[in-house]
């Protein structure tokens, strides 16, 4: 591999001036500059980040661990992250733990298997002397993985981190459940059934909280049957149609998209038009929302804003700059409400 040294000996400059050109630095003449540019394009010199890393004690490479980047959730978190990484002068290198693609959901409550993938990569990056860690979670729950003596800085995307060392950057999932009821309410609609995710899901539990604190502020009643759970797909959103719209109900809040489409199949077959018989929301505004007939009204996660504020602090924390984080060290991302055809606004 060629060497700064060599490449200064060719050019005739010295090995300081070779370096200041790498980094863009401006105290070098113009005409040097695309000397040393062309030799450096010609012999394919690729700089040696580990032995950088070694001289300045900083590396500027950060890891980006993900659960598994076949969630829907993970490649615009990573996207968003890594784009600000680049903005920000650093490399990101991307570690898929796989967990889903190995275990499905055996593993939620099983923390020797998170820590039989988890482990070697904490090794691996005390050996390539990362500077720090973004930890990016397939779903919403408490996450406390690392062992006490792990000193690297990290932050942790789309999970509550259990440890007070890693921030948190979250959906507001209560002020999402809070605005869908809100919106429905202010169209009309008191007789709002929902179809949730599983009960003990996090996610769930915040929307829901959210989804009751409005109708309280609106003094509209809570209906503790018309809360159904389903399992976040197609399926039961079908399923669990079928008894809310025998309830009487004027509308349905979907916890995701996909259940959603379910309750649309439902529907049509019953001969009811979504937006006019009975109103239909979302949350999470898959490419499925807008392409389903009449196009989903349905909250938009900022996934692209979670990975972007999660690196946006850990850079921050590695720069040693002062972040806008709460005491608790957790920054929630509000949602935002696409409406479309599915709502119907009823007189009073």
């Amino acid at each position: 591999m060629i060497t700064v040294k060599e490449i200064a000996q060719m050019c005739n400059v010295s090995p300081s001036t070779v370096s200041n050109i790498l980094n863009g630095r401006p105290n070098v003449g113009e005409e040097t500059r695309q000397r040393v540019l062309e030799v450096i394009k010609e012999t394919g010199y690729q700089p040696n980040y580990f032995a950088q890393s070694m001289r300045k004690q900083s590396s500027r490479m950060i890891s980006i661990l993900v659960e598994d980047l076949g969630e829907f959730s993970t490649p615009p978190i990573v996207e968003a992250a890594m784009a600000y990484c680049d903005d920000m002068g650093y490399r990101a290198i991307l570690m898929n733990m796989r967990l889903y693609d190995k275990w499905q959901k055996d593993w939620y409550d099983d923390e020797e298997k998170v820590k039989s993938v988890l482990l070697p990569l904490i090794q691996e990056m005390q050996s390539i002397r990362v500077d720090g860690m973004l930890y990016i979670a397939g779903h919403c729950r408490h996450i406390d993985y690392f062992p006490k003596e792990f000193k690297l800085p990290g932050v942790i995307a789309y999970g509550l981190s259990e440890n007070s060392k890693y921030p948190s950057v979250v959906i507001d999932d209560e002020k999402g459940g809070y605005d869908i009821a809100q919106y429905l309410i202010e169209q009309g609609h008191e007789r709002i059934g929902v179809i949730a995710g599983s009960d003990m899901n996090l996610h769930t539990q915040s929307r829901l909280t959210g989804f009751c604190k409005a109708l309280q502020e609106h003094n509209v009643s809570y209906h503790s049957e018309w809360v159904r759970y389903g399992d976040w797909k197609r399926t039961s959103g079908y399923k669990e149609a079928a008894y809310l719209v025998a309830q009487g109900v004027s509308a349905i809040f979907c916890m995701n998209d996909s259940m959603a489409a379910g309750v649309y199949d439902y529907l049509r077959e019953q001969g009811l038009a979504v937006g006019k018989d009975i109103s239909v929301v979302g949350y999470d505004n898959k490419d499925l929302a807008a392409y389903l007939y009449p196009a989903l009204t349905t909250n938009e996660i900022p996934l692209r804003a979670i990975g972007q504020k999660a690196m946006e602090l850990l850079i921050d924390r590695l720069e040693e700059k002062d972040s806008a984080l709460g005491a608790d060290h957790l920054v929630k991302i509000p949602c935002n409400l696409v409406c479309r055809e599915s709502v119907k606004a009823l007189k009073k």
